[in-house]
């Protein structure tokens, strides 16, 4: 009978990805919610960058910023207010007005534990607010320190330090603008698959099925580029040969984060087009120096001594990936010190380290993803590889893995994991969005290493506009952050994705997610 149910589930849905109407995506997972301000991973921001808005965003296929909700910024001369002029004429999907009261009702949600609306009460936490701005109200460890209305359409944001990329960093993917009407109405109940998601982006909220798909529809007086089609399902599917084989069959449209060896069978099938994405992210091994073991630097030198990267990459991503000593992709290499050479695999070495230091028995936890992401398309596989080659120097590793939504949630929760491979997908073109992500007062918690030496570093990067002297600064932290071992780099993936040769105008961001507004398919012959 299941069998039965999940085949005419599966013909409904080619109907649909055979109609110009419907345009199916294979996302790699279910979000955790569709909360602005109250996600940390991509697989939830997918979904949200179709109903929401952010004030900046940037342009196609790039990283570099542009207007969005906020149509101009200007800071002063210290980086420490930054004032935004916001688009006029545009509504909410439920017909609230767009304004400085609403980007004010948001920044408090996310930013203020007291605030009436935040419903932090229900278990709310916007954690990703911690993570990229160091603390929340009252925090000495906070960058922002105020926002206020100053008229209709001017918002003005007061920092405690000076922040040259705020811009940007406020116009993380994240933190979409959504309808404080529709938060008000719903309460604690707000984002969870029993609402309706209210912003003013290019799609609007229909239904979410949980364990199955989410649909959307265009919305038709969207300020920007509207979509041509009648509604958009965003279905969940975690194996990424099944979103392979269910696209060469037609049920979807378009999918992402495939295996690099589907490359040739997406090449060799006349009904499918390749689509590389752009490469801005790594993919890591994240080690906690409260773990008994994990808190003597000879046995995490000994760790990075023993894990074959390269090898690793060259069986995982082939051409599609490589490996360094940098967290920093490629397009961030100026602020990398080329004088850091990565760790040679030697095993023989990393077990002489081990025996001087008479560490016998080490062992500990390794956590892995349950579902694929952009760096990882196959993270158990890829954990597995890591478990071996470190058993073959003598640490035994147990490795681990739960539900995606719990996974990501005791990543972040006392004590922590011993060890996990974890990534970053960078949010703007700044080097310091990558270290402020896993190196802060919030950030370090899942590794609890954060020296002030590190911190008084990535303070000062972060008020310096001229390139050249935010270089020399991020090379010490480059060179600080190699030497501890606690965030070991593993790969800096290029993520495989593929559409039906029917679909056009997908241009993959750097940054990992996109509205689909602008994709466009032609009926099928």
């Amino acid at each position: 009978m299941m069998l039965k149910h999940t085949l005419i589930a599966l013909a409904l849905f080619t109907v649909s990805a055979a109609s110009a109407s419907t345009l199916v995506y294979g996302a790699t997972g279910e979000p955790v919610n569709l909360e602005s301000g109250n996600i940390v991973e991509r697989t939830s921001m997918l979904p949200q960058v179709q109903i929401y808005d952010t004030l900046v965003w940037v342009q196609d296929g790039t990283v570099q910023a542009r207007p969005a909700l906020a149509t101009h910024w200007k800071s002063n001369s210290t980086a420490t207010e930054w004032t935004f002029t916001l688009r006029k004429g545009v509504k909410f999907h439920d017909g609230t007005p767009f304004n400085a009261d609403a980007v004010v009702f948001n920044v408090m949600r996310w930013w203020d534990p007291g605030f009436e609306y935040g419903y932090r009460d229900s278990g709310k936490a916007f954690g990703i607010w911690g993570q990229l701005l160091g603390g929340y109200k009252g925090s000495a460890d906070g960058l922002l320190k105020n926002v206020q209305k100053l008229d209709e359409f001017t918002v003005k944001f007061t920092l405690n330090k000076p922040y040259a990329s705020f811009p940007q960093l406020i116009g993380a993917g994240y933190f979409g603008i959504a309808s404080p009407t529709a938060i008000k109405a719903q309460g604690a109940k707000y984002g969870t698959p029993a609402s309706r998601p209210v912003g003013t982006g290019p799609f609007e909220f229909v239904e979410w099925l949980s364990g199955d798909h989410i649909t959307l529809k265009p919305n038709r007086t969207y300020w920007g580029v509207k979509s041509n089609t009648d509604q958009l399902i965003i279905r969940f599917i975690a194996d990424a040969n099944q979103r392979l084989n269910e696209l060469r069959a037609g049920s979807i449209d378009f999918t992402s984060d495939l295996v690099p060896d589907s490359l040739n069978l997406i090449k060799a099938d006349r009904n499918l087009r390749v689509v590389l994405k752009p490469s801005f992210n790594v993919g890591f091994l994240s080690l906690n120096v409260k773990n008994a073991y994990l808190k003597d630097e000879k046995v995490r030198q000994a760790i990075s001594l023993a894990v074959n990267k390269k090898a690793i990459v060259e069986a995982f991503y082939g051409d599609l990936g490589y490996t360094d000593a940098g967290l920093l992709p490629s397009q961030l290499a100026w602020a990398l010190d080329p004088n850091i050479k990565d760790y040679k695999f030697d095993p023989a070495q990393a077990r002489k380290i081990l025996k001087d230091a008479n560490l016998n028995n080490v062992s500990f936890d390794l956590w892995y993803p349950p579902i694929a992401r952009q760096y990882y398309p196959n993270p158990k596989a890829l954990a597995e590889a890591i478990a071996v080659d470190l058993a073959d120097v003598g640490i035994k590793v147990n490795l681990r893995t739960q539900d995606w939504a719990k996974w990501v949630k005791d990543s972040r929760t006392e004590p922590g994991y011993d060890s996990y491979i974890v990534g970053w997908i960078g949010d703007y073109g700044d080097p310091d969005n990558f270290y402020s992500a896993y190196y802060g007062p919030y950030t370090s918690l899942d590794s609890h290493y954060y020296p002030q030496e590190l911190e008084n570093l990535l303070v000062r990067a972060r008020s310096v506009k001229d390139r050249n002297q935010k270089a020399a600064l991020y090379q010490q932290i480059h060179q600080l952050t190699f030497k501890a071992n606690v965030r070991i780099p593993l790969v800096h993936s290029r993520p495989v994705a593929a559409t039906r040769s029917n679909v056009s105008g997908w241009v993959p961001s750097p940054l990992g997610v996109e509205a689909f507004n602008k994709v466009r398919k032609k009926a099928s012959k």
